[in-house]
């Protein structure tokens, strides 16, 4: 049965955040900002809780039925965290981080500084519960926005943080634009870029002719 992907809501953030957390348990990008210590999810999923009430509003946020995936976006214009909601939500990141807090937001600029200025769709974060992966919800939760991105003639953009999901991200049509290496010997994320594809939905006729005024 395929796997039916649907806007997440307020009512799913609590159990779309906890599989975030298991989903990240082993990012190296997330273990080094907490100093390599193994936490538990229920410890992490305050952070992805409030990343995730961030991306509601923008209408952009996706999980599955069953909450076993989800992906977080941002729109074009959207994608660089307001100074308020970090100040808002300092008392959770102070939980999570600890001392870690203040140089961890220098990890944030760097990231911001790389970022892309052309419009673009920004996945910040796609996620399987470990138990679940292997039943294609992270190429069912790519879908709605991918082709939104086509449709409008948007590029996008994703960090990776692992170089084993390159591959994965490659078959959506991302290359990797840049290595970015992180500060205090932390670890590497590939940064990666997709154009838009030939749109070949019932508003084809019109996407040609834009796309070959661009080309």
């Amino acid at each position: 049965m395929s796997p039916v992907v649907r806007n997440a809501t307020a009512a799913d953030i609590d159990k779309l955040s906890l599989t975030l957390a298991r989903a990240f348990e082993d990012d190296p990008v997330k273990l080094f900002l907490v100093g390599g210590k193994q936490l538990s999810p229920e410890r992490v999923a305050p952070l992805f809780r409030v990343m995730s009430t961030l991306q509601l509003a923008h209408g952009h946020a996706y999980t599955t039925d069953d909450h076993s995936a989800a992906a977080l976006w941002s729109p074009p214009g959207e994608w660089k965290i307001p100074f308020s909601s970090i100040v808002r939500h300092t008392g959770t990141f102070l939980k999570l981080y600890g001392w870690r807090f203040i140089p961890n937001l220098m990890v944030l600029a760097d990231m911001e500084k790389h970022h892309p200025e052309a419009p673009h769709y920004y996945l910040e974060f796609l996620g399987t519960d470990p138990a679940q992966q292997g039943r294609g919800l992270g190429t069912a939760l790519m879908q709605p926005m991918l082709q939104r991105a086509d449709r409008e003639g948007v590029g996008m953009y994703l960090e990776s943080s692992k170089e084993s999901n390159v591959p994965y991200y490659a078959r959506f049509g991302f290359t990797v634009t840049r290595e970015l290496k992180q500060r205090r010997n932390g670890p590497t994320m590939w940064l990666m870029w997709r154009d838009p594809q030939l749109w070949s939905g019932p508003d084809d006729a019109a996407r040609s002719s834009r796309f070959a005024s661009i080309a």
